[in-house]
């Protein structure tokens, strides 16, 4: 319930009060505490002096209206962001909560605020990522920056040398998806047995700079983001039998034979075998560790040692450095060396990578799990719904390895048992003819 105050003083006209807020639109409607009156709280009439009991009201003003009779001007809120240090002026400044603080290097105000005014717009670039890309850059000048830059592998550098020649003053905004089928036709048409997969390796490099050249800045976007890779077939990979590893391990080098055991019986990539040092060995306990690998899974794995390699490791055993080394230098490239091994040993083509192969089918045929497989292999368990509550102990890899040995055992047991028994049959089959022409000399002797 709404009621209105009279103004003091006004007290014969108090049923005017009473209407004045529902007859009189006109004039400022003032409300303390649910009471409403007409009068003017701002009149410079002077209030009469209050009855005893009585206390003067300050009535406030509606909504809308501000409480404070002379407002006062509203402060300009201008933040200093320049200061002199020294003879130098410096230049403060907050952006997202994060505090700023630049040299202008100037002791002129005026270069102080331009130089200012641009260091507040390359923040701001940085903060929404706005690239200022050169549009005319080639893919020559960003492969020169790439190989600059440190963070190149020997594989791009590999194919580097198919992408430069054709690739090199083309513009980058204008690598699309059709210049990429048309480098695929020219690499075939240079190679007639080229295969897709390495066609595919050729445009992953190719898109891998791309991406680097977009987390440095150097372009806006990678063109070629969302290119599709042509489908491999997959093929037959090649594996070492127990036969090819007897005639192969004789014909190699010293350095290369213990290469191939380590790769047949431990399964380790070429990097890893060749960057293998004798400290990672324990040869108390017969285990191997590899602490560099290329996948973050393969490091730091263990590999029991099977009879022979720990045989082999101990006669040439060293207290430091590499493992694998030719005239006490590193061992990097085996391709010319293993092509002469197969070469003497007369076997067909193999790559030293299908030994790696041959670890893993050998196991496999030993009846050893494939979460144990990829456990001593360094395998990357990828999307396996259980690859999370999957931990492969050692024990289970010192059996797997057992089984392995068992496995080699009775390979070479049947590869003899057939070789005597070749050789016997041949024996049997020249048995009468040698003991016919025995006889007749003996007639001719007598």
């Amino acid at each position: 319930m709404a009621i209105s105050v009279p103004a003091p003083g006004a007290s014969a006209a108090c049923t005017h009060a009473r209407r004045a807020p529902f007859h009189h639109p006109g004039g400022g409607t003032y409300r303390l505490l649910a009471l409403d009156r007409k009068a003017d709280p701002h009149s410079n009439r002077a209030a009469p002096l209050p009855v005893q009991g009585q206390r003067q009201i300050d009535l406030l003003p509606g909504s809308g209206h501000s409480l404070d009779r002379n407002p006062t001007a509203r402060r300009k809120n201008d933040k200093v962001s320049l200061f002199k240090r020294g003879n130098v002026w410096w230049s403060y400044f907050y952006t997202e909560g994060i505090r700023h603080q630049y040299s202008t290097g100037t002791s002129n105000r005026r270069q102080a605020e331009t130089v200012e005014a641009k260091l507040r717009e390359d923040v701001n670039k940085e903060r929404f990522q706005i690239v200022q890309a050169d549009p005319n850059i080639t893919f020559g000048e960003l492969a020169a920056r790439f190989l600059a830059s440190g963070s190149t592998r020997l594989h791009h550098k590999f194919h580097l040398k198919f992408l430069l020649p054709y690739f090199s003053e083309t513009p980058v905004l204008r690598l699309t998806k059709s210049a990429a089928e048309e480098f695929r036709r020219a690499r075939r048409s240079q190679n007639p047995a080229i295969k897709d997969a390495t066609v595919n390796r050729d445009l992953s490099v190719l898109r891998h700079i791309l991406y680097w050249a977009v987390d440095e800045q150097l372009i806006a976007a990678n063109p070629l983001a969302r290119l599709k890779m042509a489908r491999e077939r997959r093929t037959r990979r090649q594996v070492l039998s127990v036969a090819e590893e007897r005639l192969l391990l004789p014909a190699a080098k010293d350095h290369l034979r213990a290469m191939i055991l380590a790769a047949l019986d431990t399964g380790m990539r070429r990097g890893e075998i060749t960057s293998q040092r004798w400290e990672d060995i324990d040869f108390s306990r017969q285990l191997l560790f590899v602490t560099r690998s290329k996948t973050p899974e393969g490091e730091s794995r263990e590999i029991p040692l099977t009879e022979r390699l720990l045989e082999h490791l101990l006669q040439r055993r060293q207290a430091e450095g590499i493992i694998f080394s030719y005239k006490d230098q590193p061992v990097r490239i085996v391709k010319r060396t293993w092509k002469t091994a197969l070469k003497s040993a007369k076997l067909r083509h193999v790559r030293f990578h299908d030994l790696r192969h041959t670890f893993n089918t050998r196991l496999m045929e030993a009846g050893v799990l494939q979460e144990v497989r990829m456990a001593l292999m360094g395998h990357s368990p990828g999307s396996k719904v259980h690859a999370t509550y999957t931990h492969i102990e050692l024990p289970v890899k010192r059996e797997a390895i057992r089984k392995l040995e068992q496995w080699l055992k009775e390979q070479e047991k049947r590869i003899k048992e057939k070789k005597d028994a070749s050789t016997q049959t041949a024996r049997s089959e020249s048995g009468p003819a040698q003991a016919g022409t025995q006889t007749v000399e003996e007639e001719i002797t007598r």
